[in-house]
Order: C-alpha cells, then sequence, then structure tokens
C-alpha cells in the first residue's frame, strides 16, 4: 500500500468493487460512483477518509477509504483499503430484510393456466376489470 496519488477508478478496482477499470470507469462516468456525496470523474485523486458511495447489487455501499493502493491484491487485503459506514450496513440489512419479506408475500401460481384462464386472463388484460 502506497501514499501516491491515485485515481478513483483504479482505487474501485483494486478494492474489487469492479473486475476491470473500464467497468469502473463506465459506472464512474455513468454518475453511479458518488465522491464525498457528488458525482466523480474517473481521474479524480481517491484521499484517506473519504466517503464513496458504490453500486453493489441491489444496495449501494457507501465505505470510508482507509487506505491507497493502485495493485489489485487478494480479497482480504482488498477490504482493508475500505470500511463500510454503520449507516449504510443498516440500509443494506433493512433492504435485504424488506426484499425477504416480498419475496414470501408473493407466491408464484400453482399450476398453469388452462386454456380458458389464459383467455379470461388476456380478456382482463385487454379490457379491464368489468363486473
Amino acid at each position: 500500500m502506497s501514499e501516491q496519488a491515485i485515481r478513483l477508478d483504479k482505487w474501485l478496482w483494486a478494492a474489487r468493487f469492479f473486475k476491470t477499470r473500464g467497468l469502473a470507469k463506465k459506472a464512474i462516468e455513468g454518475g453511479k460512483v458518488h465522491y464525498n456525496g457528488a458525482r466523480a470523474k474517473t481521474s479524480k485523486q481517491v484521499e484517506i477518509g473519504a466517503v464513496i458511495s458504490v453500486p453493489q447489487g441491489f444496495d449501494t455501499l457507501d465505505v470510508e477509504v482507509v487506505a491507497l493502493s493502485e495493485q489489485r491484491r487478494g480479497a482480504p487485503e482488498a477490504q482493508a483499503l475500505y470500511a463500510e459506514t454503520a449507516a449504510s450496513e443498516a440500509r443494506r440489512t433493512r433492504n435485504a430484510e424488506q426484499r425477504r419479506a416480498n419475496k414470501q408475500a408473493m407466491q408464484p401460481p400453482k399450476n398453469r393456466p388452462d386454456k380458458r384462464e389464459r383467455r379470461s386472463i388476456q380478456r382482463f388484460q385487454r379490457d379491464g376489470f368489468q363486473d
């Protein structure tokens, strides 16, 4: 780990948030990554103590930069480069619980609709509900 100036895309790649620097660059330019609460450019110099918002699956992680590195290493070393904020952790667990509850509430049908039910569904979609 070094104390030199490191580009944002390179740090995100070294911290293993993205598989390639190209994907990191695309996310930054697309406005998905925020540096200290504002959109950033790919060449933004990362500083220790900065808070970076990074999309991860269904969630957005808010991480604080703890160390700098421009080399991509193993996952344990990459995780030492940042620390997730407490608010981000709480939000992530809350969202996971909501997704789990939504999945349980929505039960798939037991079987496929037959010809009559299919026509009824198509009629409903076309005309709307009529009593």
